[in-house]
């Protein structure tokens, strides 16, 4: 990445993750949508129905389901911060009871790129047979 056009320090970088993330926490759809980069691309780790790479425009599209799923929100724990010129890595947990009844609790980790303040590539690990027991309701990829 090209330091000489990426304009937010490491800190901004930091505080910018940091709000996304409570953003998350908190239900904040727009906030959320907004703090990624035109160009962004969001990729979810694994061999999922929920792995793949996802554009803003799709963000948008499913930001809003990630609630709907969690009609009582997430609780996001953040364990580590570490920011390092335009990226954060982020070491967390998630907790929440899943519109099905069901209990989802996973160990997360993200390692967000950030460009002129906003989320230019964020890469989730998490751990997969937790996501598809619950948010893919068991179901694998073909």
């Amino acid at each position: 990445m090209n330091q000489q056009n990426n304009t937010a320090s490491v800190e901004q970088n930091r505080q910018i993750v940091t709000a996304f993330l409570q953003a998350m926490q908190s239900g904040d759809v727009a906030h959320i949508v907004d703090a990624y980069h035109e160009d962004a691309t969001l990729q979810t780790m694994g061999n999922t129905l929920i792995s793949g790479s996802y554009n803003k425009q799709q963000i948008k599209e499913f930001a809003g389901g990630i609630f709907d799923a969690f009609p009582h929100g997430l609780n996001y724990q953040v364990h580590h911060v570490i920011a390092e010129q335009d990226r954060v890595a982020v070491e967390a947990s998630v907790s929440g009871e899943h519109a099905a009844g069901q209990l989802y609790s996973n160990d997360l980790h993200f390692l967000f790129t950030l460009l002129d303040g906003k989320i230019l590539r964020l890469k989730e690990y998490l751990d997969t047979e937790k996501a598809t027991a619950v948010l893919c309701a068991g179901q694998r990829p073909e």
